[in-house]
């Protein structure tokens, strides 16, 4: 018998929340305890196997309302405890914003972003999210936007992740690039780092519900979005806790190599590092070279890093969407952050 504590956290004004689960789709089971402002219901579960499907629920009278979305996977474990955020009225998709413009004094342009925002986000104010900051963003939403009209369809890929009840629920920025062989690439990768996190991440942690240790804080590109996305997580550790790296072009306009090999571990020993390329070519050799440096520092493969090689994948938008869920499972996976 597997028993788990489950704990349904909801800005509650009326009635009181109950489970409905797979056991009897049409029995209520009862909160064992709510908090005094009715914002906490907490649930005692015990069942014979190791996982559970189940819905939140609105009782208020004669008024029944089912959370949104999938239902939920518990996992069972004994004397776990699993928080859960539901949300009863906002439908089951994340929303975009409209591109967002912020002045940069660093850079002496205006960043320009989109940001997608996780189904649930304006109706449950109770929950702060993880943070993607992705570069090249103008290719990861709008067909019309991309770089020959190909998308990553990232927002299609998390909200996937979250019907699949894989993922924490996760906010994107898409940053648009400015000079990207500038910007991305050694030395000019060192003031755009500064913009990042002196203005933008600033910006964004002021006005949305956001988690922002560096666990929770993630950076992910292609080509040379790749490399910027190594450098800030290498740069600074303490801010950036998670970088994925796609087909990139490691050794063209950096010392990243290098400088895994001569400096030290510490303070990066909780990085997670993802790199992966295409075969033949598509950096395929110095990514190899990259993942062979951070094992030899003392990285652990499946840990702390993953390495991918893809036969016969491409250097495009395509390749990169269909494998985009890889890095944010490893990085926001809910069995990874367990």
């Amino acid at each position: 018998m597997f028993h788990s504590t489950v704990r349904v956290i909801y800005p509650l004004q009326n009635g009181t929340i109950v489970l409905r689960t797979e056991l009897d789709w049409g029995r209520d089971i009862e909160s064992a305890n709510i908090a005094a402002d009715k914002t906490v219901h907490t649930f005692e579960i015990s069942h014979d196997r190791p996982f559970l499907h189940f819905k939140p629920c609105i009782r208020d009278g004669w008024r029944f309302e089912w959370a949104q979305g999938s239902n939920k996977l518990l996992v069972m474990s004994n004397n776990s405890s699993q928080d859960f955020y539901p949300y009863f009225y906002s439908g089951q998709q994340g929303r975009m914003t409209g591109v967002i413009e912020l002045s940069s004094a660093h850079l002496q342009r205006n960043h320009r972003f989109r940001m997608y925002l996780p189904a649930g986000y304006d109706e449950n104010g109770l929950k702060r999210y993880p943070v993607l900051y992705m570069h090249d963003g103008a290719n990861l939403f709008f067909p019309e936007e991309a770089f020959l009209a190909q998308e990553w369809r990232i927002d299609e890929t998390l909200d996937m992740l979250d019907v699949m009840n894989l993922i924490d629920r996760t906010i994107v920025v898409g940053v648009h690039a400015g000079d990207r062989f500038f910007e991305y690439t050694q030395p000019g990768y060192e003031v755009f780092g500064r913009s990042l996190i002196d203005e933008l991440k600033v910006w964004v942690d002021d006005h949305f519900r956001t988690l922002t240790h560096a666990s929770a804080t993630a950076v992910m590109g292609s080509s040379l979005g790749g490399v910027v996305s190594f450098y800030l997580a290498w740069q600074y550790p303490e801010i950036f806790g998670n970088a994925a790296c796609m087909s990139s072009t490691f050794s063209y306009r950096d010392d990243l190599i290098e400088r895994v090999r001569r400096e030290p571990q510490s303070p990066r020993n909780q990085l997670k590092i993802y790199l992966d390329s295409g075969w033949p070519g598509d950096n395929y050799e110095v990514t190899f070279s990259m993942a062979g440096a951070l094992l030899e520092r003392g990285f652990q493969h499946g840990k702390h890093l993953l390495h991918f090689a893809f036969p016969y994948a491409g250097h495009n938008e395509g390749a990169w969407s269909a494998r985009s869920h890889l890095p944010i499972q490893h990085f926001f996976g809910k069995i990874r952050r367990a």
